[in-house]
């Protein structure tokens, strides 16, 4: 557990690098503030008293995602490297079927660190924020809060509509929840379970996560009433509205646009050669 002086410390950081290169980070901190029983650790380095470079080292179940920053001022003298150069170690142990490294798409800092990595190209990620659009949900698709007993269900969507392997959804559902802020629902239409979806609400946003329908009920427009629904609440309670998109979900981005959010940052990922 990252004691509240740390998390100070990384946030200020991370201000003053997006702050110079334009960019947003994706430090997850969701799980930085709640870490789970099996969290790895992540990487710091110091000098002068002040913490000057930071490597977040996530887990998802067996897959592991990397992102860090240097402060601009102590750029240029190696302090990334020393840092990704203990990654190796870090997850030796570790039974990973895969490390992917992201970086905002427009980091010319990161990618020119990443040409001299053995890594190729894996996704991107969009984030996309709501813009005040007329939306109508009804009650017939419902949402319920998750229980353990719905632990099956929440494995095989994420197998059937995320690509995880059974084995990686099983144990990252086992992982626990990180119950502050977040809240997790099963979503039902004619009291059958169809889907789930999951709300975090952190610095005042509200962030729609997991959203998944099982295949045999996509395209009967319960998608659609459902994030209605999850939009028209949080946006009476004030909160503005984010999500996050992988850019070959092709339906899910006009799902999304189609609701009204629109993008306004991009995340790519890379697979590393270990």
């Amino acid at each position: 557990m990252l004691t509240n002086q740390q998390l100070n410390e990384i946030e200020e950081l991370q201000k003053e690098c997006e702050a110079e290169d334009l960019i947003q980070l994706k430090l997850n901190w969701s799980m930085l503030r709640n870490p789970s029983d099996e969290e790895m650790g992540h990487l710091y380095h110091y000098e002068d008293g002040r913490l000057v470079g930071f490597l977040g080292v996530y887990r998802f179940g067996n897959k592991a995602e990397l992102c860090g920053m240097v402060k601009p001022s102590y750029r240029r003298k190696g302090i990334f490297s020393k840092l990704f150069s203990k990654v190796n170690t870090l997850i030796e142990t570790q039974k990973f079927t895969e490390v992917l490294l992201n970086a905002p798409s427009n980091s010319h800092t990161a990618k020119g660190f990443l040409q001299n990595v053995s890594c190729n190209y894996s996704i991107s990620e969009y984030q996309m924020q709501w813009e005040e659009t007329k939306l109508v949900g009804d009650g017939t698709v419902t949402l319920r809060p998750s229980t353990e007993k719905d632990f099956e269900d929440e494995v095989q969507l994420d197998v059937q509509c995320f690509g995880l392997n059974e084995d990686d959804a099983r144990k990252y559902r086992s992982q626990g929840r990180r119950a502050d802020e977040q809240e997790y629902f099963m979503i039902e239409k004619d009291n059958k379970t169809v889907g789930k979806i999951r709300v975090s609400h952190s610095n005042g946003e509200a962030w729609i996560y997991g959203f998944a329908i099982f295949p045999e009920y996509q395209g009967k427009g319960i998608g659609r009433n459902v994030l209605a629904n999850v939009i028209i609440k949080e946006n009476q309670e004030g909160y503005p509205i984010f999500l996050e998109v992988e850019a070959k979900n092709a339906h899910a981005l006009r799902l999304y646009e189609s609701c009204g959010f629109r993008a306004y940052h991009s995340q790519d990922y890379y697979e590393y050669k270990r």
